[in-house]
């Protein structure tokens, strides 16, 4: 994530100036599926299993873990989707109104196996919010983190516990996760990538949670 307001994710593919693609749509689903294993292999009883995706790039991401679990599994995990704005941590100093995102929560957390899931992390603010949102929905029996991308500049003590790449970045850099159609037939295509903000737009092509606590 970034620090500034974020705007919906933009077409795979929509290159710009000052930009390079660090994740294509291939390598974003090798990613997921090794992630996948990864929580098979973690964890004991996958049946406790509940995706919770952040809005918006969390969203596509969550949709395909969930379809790699249930081909590892045979079963399908639940899978919500988790609107953090009402608990970031700078709503005080903001001089506009936040755009709320849906929640979509399908049943509580009790005792669930709760595994967030991000596009991009960097400070950690985002994910702090959105433990703090999950509570209202529950007592879990523990939580978990999937992010795509871990950008570092961490300021918070947030920990990462499934990771797809991390991406070291300068401070003039965003990391911009995009998705959109590919075909009539098949999912969203995915991409992330990491553009110049030097003589740009830097509120532009945000696709991580609103604004930019990431």
């Amino acid at each position: 994530m970034v620090d500034l307001e974020s705007a919906e994710a933009l077409p795979a593919g929509a290159g710009q100036d000052g930009e390079r693609v660090v994740l294509d749509d291939t390598r974003i689903q090798r990613a997921l599926m090794r992630i996948a294993h990864e929580i098979v292999e973690s964890n004991a009883d996958l049946k406790l299993l509940y995706l919770v995706a952040i809005p918006n790039g969390g969203v596509p991401l969550a949709r395909r873990l969930a379809q790699n679990l249930e081909s590892l599994t045979g079963n399908a995990p639940r899978l919500g989707i988790l609107d953090t704005t009402l608990y970031r941590d700078d709503l005080a100093t903001r001089g506009t109104r936040p755009r709320l995102r849906r929640t979509e929560m399908p049943s509580s957390v009790d005792r669930s196996l709760v595994i967030l899931v991000e596009d991009v992390v960097s400070t950690g603010r985002t994910i702090r919010a959105a433990m703090d949102a999950l509570m209202d929905f529950g007592r879990p029996q523990s939580v978990q983190v999937v992010a795509l991308v871990d950008r570092g500049h961490r300021e918070l003590p947030i920990k990462i516990d499934y990771v797809g790449k991390n991406i070291p970045t300068q401070p003039g850099e965003s990391v911009i996760f995009r998705s959109g159609p590919q075909n009539e037939s098949s999912d969203e295509a995915l991409e992330v990538v990491v553009q110049s903000l030097v003589g740009s737009d830097s509120g532009l092509n945000r696709s991580q949670g609103v604004g930019e606590l990431t």
